[in-house]
């Protein structure tokens, strides 16, 4: 209770949900936090007598006081102390890349285009991919993405995704979302799960071995931090 509301002020609740339940998730555990303080407050206090006779009672709580409070204290080590960190590739690795459950449906990507090409993001350009978008769309268009690398499955020395993760409700519901982005070499100067920023038109996956058909090919690819909100919504 008091992780999450330390969360929510330290802005970073938003590794965990969906920022649209902030306010009633923050509500919730200072509700929660109130009537512990309360429970504990109205607990009668035994006689003399009533404790004599209940040693062995008071032993059973003890052990269950004990093993509350281990578990109080993992907890505030687990979100407080240890900082809190965003979903990586080994995320990606247990879930479908540009899944249906994350990307837009067919009327939304639809109403894409025409559409202000670049405020698009990760979301938005995969799935325009996803939802077969052919060649002639993508052949004019830039997209300037940022995300964190990961790499492609099938051809993963020549090509890696640009990804984020699509939250709709928690962390743990997130989907991986990317744009494949053809760069040989690319283990060279990054690191899977190193933050990175795109500004590049799409081509034909030069990749003769890649499930890929579309890709980015930029000519430089610029090292950059994570952003506050990693995750998009």
């Amino acid at each position: 209770m008091i992780a999450t509301v330390w969360l929510g002020i330290t802005g970073q609740l938003g590794l965990y949900i969906h920022p649209r339940y902030f306010v009633f998730t923050i509500i919730m555990a200072i509700i929660a936090a109130v009537l512990v303080v309360l429970a504990f407050a109205v607990v009668p206090r035994p006689s003399d007598e009533e404790a004599i006779l209940d040693t062995g009672g008071r032993w059973g709580r003890w052990l269950w006081s004990a093993g509350s409070v281990l578990i109080i204290v993992t907890a505030v080590v687990g979100l407080l102390v240890l900082p809190p960190s965003t979903l990586t590739s080994a995320t990606v690795k247990q879930r479908d890349l540009n899944g249906s459950a994350s990307t837009l449906t067919q009327a939304e990507a639809s109403g894409l285009i025409g559409g202000d090409y670049a405020a698009f993001t990760v979301r938005d350009w995969s799935s325009l991919l996803r939802q077969g978008a052919g060649e002639d769309f993508f052949a004019d268009k830039t997209a300037t993405v940022t995300g964190f690398v990961t790499p492609d499955k099938s051809d993963p020395e020549n090509v890696f995704f640009v990804a984020r993760f699509f939250v709709s409700c928690c962390a743990v519901d997130a989907q991986p979302i990317g744009i494949p982005v053809y760069y040989p070499g690319w283990q060279d100067e990054f690191t899977t799960d190193s933050w990175v920023t795109i500004s590049s038109g799409f081509e034909t996956n030069p990749s003769a071995i890649s499930e890929e058909l579309i890709v980015l090919v930029p000519d430089a690819i610029t090292p950059t931090e994570r952003p506050a909100e990693p995750y998009v919504y």
